[in-house]
């Protein structure tokens, strides 16, 4: 399987860069899948778990929105959190949740909309991240 260069990198830091042979990206139009010679692309990301597979090797990423560009030299994730699954509080983690959810009430319309949208993300990464530290 052909390799590609990508880059994973935060505010805070570059959180992966180094040739994979996939990466899955939780795109807010649909997960998608990246390989070596994928077509030039510009997504937006919504909060989920990118996985990254290099040879037998997968690493799962937790992020929390941002932009991934395909391009000829590879992948560039830009993210706005990108925490390694395996670092992520579980205890924090549902704390962030229960105050979103605390904060509902309060939201009208399209702002009500959006909130919905990403406690919905942020359950989403809860239910995989509790799934996976069981396996």
């Amino acid at each position: 399987m052909s390799t590609f260069h990508f880059d994973l990198v935060s505010p805070e830091q570059v959180a992966f860069s180094g040739q994979v042979d996939q990466v899955d990206i939780p795109g807010a139009e649909g997960d998608f899948g990246v390989l070596a010679g994928h077509a030039p692309v510009v997504a937006v990301i919504r909060p989920g778990i990118l996985t990254v597979t290099a040879g037998a090797n997968k690493q799962k990423i937790v992020v929390l929105g941002g932009i991934a560009e395909v391009s000829e030299k590879g992948l560039t994730v830009l993210a706005d959190v990108a925490t390694p699954a395996p670092d992520v509080d579980l205890a924090e983690f549902a704390a962030t949740i229960q105050t979103m959810e605390q904060q509902l009430p309060g939201k009208v319309g399209d702002a009500l909309d959006s909130a919905i949208e990403r406690l919905d993300h942020f359950k989403s990464i809860q239910h995989e991240l509790n799934t996976t530290a069981m396996h």
